[in-house]
């Protein structure tokens, strides 16, 4: 047990505990005054900070403070692992510092996840450990050579890995969590992803994306019915492939939620792995809210409407391309009821379009939130985002409100934005630059295309591109947020080993913040330009 972390989650309990207590009386219409001292003794803190350097241990907070009781513990347990708690954003997406989360899973496990990669992709390129795992080279010009592991090329995926039968998640096995000196049993593990999944596997990397789900094996434990992760049921872990500066899936979050658009919290944390060896670390990964989880339940007025994560056939919206599968259900799954999205499909694809616009506009907008849409649209055509709607038929998801039975549009997985150029891997290349007036997109994205050359629908987009440069956009706030976060995570990135990393070498990282503020900055540029000139 980290005894550090232990204390820092005991200390945010005692300070958590009088409210809680507090709603406990209130619900049962009692009228009390306490002090927190009465129910718990008195805390004696003495808080000194020690600078631990040592790899696979962070700097942390020696407290000294009495032990707490069953009881306390108890309570405190209830908090974080029932599925009655709120939650808690502060603790599990902290925007300020890393947190550090530890696995445990069985040899057999560990060897029943990587038999599957194996029969999906191909053997692994990774090499045993010889004199046990290397650190990465503080920084040689850029020069030095791949390591082991190291960042995958993505090559040879056309179309990003989207064909059927070219990818798929492992299944879940079980494994432990400990996080702050408590411990989560019975938790689902799976790698994810699809092109990176592929690519980082073969590379040799043992730094894969993943998933981990708090009551995937509730039914083989019903002790962990309902477990929770200080109310979060699941969270994504996002290796960062593709991305020297480890920022995109951060910043882009950032950006889309300061805009108005629907999108997923994030948070850094520091992830290491015990299969049977021993703790080793697997690197700095971002955890990203799950959507079918709390992002409907914290982002909607009701959350018991369908999520679908589309891919592949149909998810382009082409007239007469709708299938099922190509709308897969995240909830209400046994519901065989997809006549939310086939509205979509007809209203987008009437002929009142050319005949009747006013009444095309009516009648989608009846079924589809088209200014939601409309605004993502102008974010990610700013930011350059080259693995999603526009490039390729995936990485979105879409939510029916049951309060007014419009389908959302909900943007995931931003490693690729961000970039003038694509990185390799999902079978964008520069032909399918948008720009900025989105004359480049075809009628193969009926989505842009059908309401771009509505012009009521393109001056709504033109008024968004402007209101993103003012607020969510802007080059001198957003350098300061990157340069903040890249503070904050390199001392973790610096810890990477050869074999648990996405780098080819450390200065690409410490290159990479630079490149990214000029990024933005250009980008922020072009579209005033472009407004000026319309």
């Amino acid at each position: 047990m980290d005894i550090n972390r232990y204390a820092t989650s005991y200390c945010q309990f005692v300070c958590n505990l009088e409210d809680n207590i507090k709603k406990i009386l209130l619900r049962f219409g009692l009228i009390a005054l306490f002090s927190i001292s009465a129910l718990t003794g008195c805390v004696n803190r003495e808080a000194s900070m020690s600078s631990e350097s040592s790899q696979g241990q962070s700097a942390g907070t020696e407290l000294s403070l009495s032990s707490p009781t069953q009881d306390e513990i108890a309570l405190d347990a209830s908090s974080s692992h029932s599925d009655e708690t709120e939650p808690d954003y502060a603790i599990v997406f902290p925007q300020d510092s890393v947190n550090r989360i530890d696995i445990i899973m069985s040899e057999d496990a560990w060897t029943d996840l990587h038999n599957e990669l194996n029969a999906q992709f191909g053997t692994s390129a990774a090499n045993p450990n010889q004199g046990g795992p290397q650190q990465v080279p503080p920084g040689n010009g850029g020069n030095n050579p791949q390591p082991p592991g190291g960042r995958p090329d993505g090559n040879n995926m056309a179309n990003g890995g989207v064909r059927e039968g070219d990818f798929a998640d492992t299944s879940y096995v079980s494994a432990s969590v400990i996080f702050n000196g408590e411990t989560w049993t019975g938790v689902g593990f799976r790698y994810s992803g699809n092109s990176t999944l592929r690519s980082s596997w073969r590379s040799g990397t043992d730094k894969i994306s993943f998933r981990l789900d708090f009551d995937e094996f509730e039914e083989e434990d019903p002790s962990i019915q309902n477990q929770r992760f200080f109310g979060f049921k699941q969270i994504a872990f996002k290796s960062n492939s593709h991305d020297d500066s480890y920022l995109r899936e951060k910043v882009v979050a950032d950006i889309f939620r300061e805009a108005g658009v629907v999108a997923s919290q994030t948070a850094f944390y520091e992830v290491y792995l015990d299969h049977g060896a021993g703790s080793e670390y697997l690197g700095l990964f971002t955890a990203v809210e799950i959507v079918d989880d709390t992002v409907i339940q914290s982002q909607f007025k009701d959350d018991s409407g369908n999520v679908y994560k589309p891919e592949g056939a149909g998810a382009a919206f082409v007239a007469g391309t709708f299938v099922e599968s190509g709308f897969e259900k995240q909830t209400n799954e046994n519901e065989g009821d997809w006549s939310d999205i086939q509205a979509v499909f007809e209203a987008l694809n009437s002929d009142l379009r050319t005949s009747d616009p006013a009444l095309w506009r009516q009648n989608l907008e009846s079924v589809f939130d088209v200014n939601a849409f409309i605004r993502w649209l102008a974010v990610d055509t700013i930011i350059q985002n080259w693995d999603t709607y526009g490039n390729i038929a995936h990485n979105y998801y879409l939510y029916t409100d049951p309060t007014d039975g419009l389908v959302t549009w909900i943007p995931w997985d931003n490693n690729e934005a961000l970039k003038s150029q694509n990185s390799g891997g999902n079978g964008a290349s520069a032909k399918n630059v948008r720009t900025l007036d989105l004359s480049s997109v075809g009628d193969q994205w009926p989505l842009i295309r059908y309401l771009m050359d509505d012009p009521v629908y393109f001056a709504k987009y033109q008024q968004f591109l402007q209101e993103t440069i003012d607020t969510a956009f802007q080059p001198e706030q957003l350098s300061e947020t990157m340069q903040k976060y890249h503070d904050l995570i390199a001392p973790f990135v610096t810890q990477e080993t050869s074999d648990s990393t996405q780098l080819n070498s450390i200065n690409n990282f410490n290159e990479s913040v630079i490149v990214l503020k000029q990024y933005v900055q250009t980008r922020y540029d072009a579209v005033v330009d472009y407004l000026n000139e319309k």
